[in-house]
């Protein structure tokens, strides 16, 4: 079937509806969403839907790319990645680059048992299109399951995974432009790490400029219709983007910065805001991973040659150059134990960066970039179906998951109000000396306005009689004080709701 303007909104209603029923199945087996949207892509690419447009794909794995970054950023805490600011940046620059370069050298190595004639750069570039990671797929899979990490695991990988991505990109586009047939055919080690430099210090100012002007303009202008405030910030997210690569810059490190700074200030109507993109971000990413599944052929990704190099590849990436690489970078930080750096080895998912990242040689016209793209495709489902299915189960096993608690309550307050909002759950100890409300020791100031028992909301009285596992709702001007107290009444799990 071939899309024509007469049957696109049906498709494409077809394409996202069989999309969340895929996504709820994933959910429920706690499998990675993209890898099912993958398969809804290929399986309707296969004899249903003629598409075979990598110009386009790319376009949309721009546009993808921008607001998925910006709402990482966004959902990253300044003050949980500080302690972990230096190894993951790290990870994001020298592990990219280290990555890259062991991945090459093995695949430049296997190349000619094949007979491939595969250039070191050619294996490089195949090499540098797989050397980021995806958060997306191992915080989705753990919600899925309601498992936490411990030792500032999850900031740490939350941090890598967003910061990882314009540095790939960088490699890419550098090897892209050396291979390809209008290119100059070699490369001056020297300018290139000149241009990575300029191109990072630009897009982090830009992303941090219009970061502030974005936090500045939704607090100034006064809109009476919220929902203007969701498509004010989009339209800053995409003049970000250009801005930084119209002057030289790194457009994806921009939005990732951009977002950091509008997610660590106050703003106006901030979880309305949050609900828009995390939705928002949830859409792109299912058009661009359907977008994937159709430009890939089946027929192709069935070849022998790209089956064996694919499947050694991707082993060699999971086992060897991913291990080596962590190993290495994590080495001089001391106080991360040897079960966290395995579990940071093995949960560095490929997800849909690599693909887009592959449509570059298709669209430069780079030899050999069909072979890449199928390589490339492979490499990424193989690094789902074995990392990403065991990801919790992993951390079960290094002894580093704790159950995540989940908030009961969707509160909203304005900013003016400066009170702390917390959400407790009640266990033994806290009631041990009495289980009614009155009984239970509260700093001033502090006051539980909403109790949850099972799926019952009900407000609580002083003569409430509290319950194991009841949830309590509670506002406190004194947000030190409240965690002290809560501390001293057993209570060392809490979530934070503002």
């Amino acid at each position: 079937m071939v899309i024509t303007s007469e049957n696109f909104v049906f498709i494409s209603a077809i394409l996202l509806f069989a999309a969340v029923m895929a996504g709820k199945t994933a959910y429920r087996f706690g499998a990675p969403a993209l890898l099912f949207f993958l398969a809804v892509g290929m399986l309707f690419g296969y004899q249903l839907i003629s598409f075979d447009s990598p110009e386009l794909t790319q376009f949309i794995g721009m546009i993808a790319l921008s607001i998925i970054l910006f709402s990482g950023g966004m959902d990253t805490k300044i003050k949980e990645i500080r302690p972990i600011m230096t190894t993951g940046v790290v990870l994001a620059t020298l592990g990219v680059a280290l990555t890259a370069l062991v991945l090459g050298g093995f695949i430049y190595a296997i190349m000619p048992l094949f007979g491939f004639e595969f250039s070191f750069m050619q294996s490089l570039l195949l090499a540098a299109m797989m050397s980021s990671t995806d958060s997306a797929s191992v915080f989705s899979i753990l919600r899925s399951k309601k498992t936490g990490l411990k030792e500032n695991l999850r900031p740490l990988l939350e941090l890598e995974s967003g910061s990882n991505d314009p540095m790939a990109y960088i490699l890419t586009v550098l090897l892209v432009g050396v291979l390809a047939p209008s290119g100059p055919g070699d490369v001056n080690v020297w300018s290139a790490i000149f241009d990575f430099v300029i191109k990072m210090v630009v897009g982090a100012g830009v992303g941090y400029t219009l970061g502030r002007a974005a936090v500045w303009s939704i607090n100034r202008i006064n809109i009476d219709n919220k929902a203007f405030y969701s498509i004010l910030l989009l339209a800053f997210v995409f003049i970000t983007f250009s801005i930084s690569e119209m002057i030289y810059g790194n457009g994806y490190l921009a939005v990732y910065v951009a977002g950091l700074v509008v997610g660590n200030n106050k703003i106006t109507h901030k979880r309305t805001l949050t609900i828009f993109f995390d939705s928002f971000t949830w859409l792109f990413q299912i058009v661009m991973f359907i977008a994937l599944g159709l430009l890939v052929e089946i027929d192709e990704l069935r070849d022998p040659n790209v089956l064996i190099i694919g499947g050694l590849v991707g082993v060699f990436m999971i086992f060897v150059a991913r291990p080596l690489t962590v190993l290495l970078c994590m080495a001089p930080f001391r106080k991360f134990t040897t079960k966290a750096r395995a579990y940071v080895s093995w949960v560095g998912l490929r997800g849909a960066v690599p693909i887009i990242f592959a449509t570059y040689p298709l669209v430069a016209d780079v030899p050999g970039a069909r072979f890449m793209f199928n390589v490339v495709y492979l490499v990424t489902i193989l690094s789902l179906l074995i990392q990403g299915t065991t990801v919790s189960s992993m951390a079960n096993a290094l002894g580093l998951a704790e159950e995540e608690e989940e908030a009961s309550f969707e509160v909203e307050m304005p900013d003016k109000i400066k009170s702390a909002m917390t959400e407790i759950r009640i266990n033994a100890s806290m009631i041990a000396r009495g289980n009614q409300l009155k009984q239970i020791t509260l700093p001033d100031h502090t006051l539980v306005v909403m109790a949850r028992r099972g799926e019952r909301y009900f407000i609580p009285k002083g003569h409430t009689t509290l319950e194991e596992g009841d949830r309590l709702l509670i506002i406190s001007d004194n947000d030190e004080e409240l965690q002290r107290e809560l501390a001293a009444l057993g209570i060392t799990k809490v979530v934070k709701l503002r």
